[in-house]
């Protein structure tokens, strides 16, 4: 089989497919969950903390300079804690959903366990003998 025989083969396969089709799924998920990171939660999250912007939440680890005329020549270096905290958020909110997701698919793959098979009559039939000659015995 040549090669492209066999790439159409791996590619036409069930679980390709699907994986493909949780990749895209994941990826337009993910751009929703950060949206509503960026802008439900985090801007109610800095109006509780009083008006403070988490996003443009940082450290300066060294200043700024500054030329004779005021101009910024040397930015400043910062640690960006705000976008570490939003980014935190998004995956909080993409792992509970996929845990609820994988949750309901385990629950419907349970199968009800079966009852047990009666046994054939004829074993019913001499173990009801069995158990009557037991009661009777001295």
């Amino acid at each position: 089989m040549s090669m492209m025989g066999e790439f159409r083969e791996f590619a036409v396969r069930g679980n390709v497919l699907d994986l493909a089709v949780a990749v895209v799924i994941g990826a337009a998920f993910g751009k929703i969950v950060t949206a509503f990171v960026d802008g439900i939660v985090m801007p109610l999250v800095g109006m509780l903390l009083g008006g403070f912007d988490l996003s443009e939440a940082a450290v300066v680890l060294k200043g700024g300079q500054l030329d004779a005329a005021g101009k910024e020549i040397v930015a400043p270096v910062l640690l960006k804690y705000g976008l570490l905290l939003q980014a935190v958020a998004d995956f909080a909110i993409v792992a509970f959903a996929i845990f609820l997701v994988v949750k309901a698919v385990n629950r419907l793959r349970r199968q009800p366990e079966a009852a047990p098979a009666a046994p054939p009559e004829e074993v019913a039939l001499l173990t009801e003998i069995r158990d009557l000659l037991r009661v009777r015995a001295p």
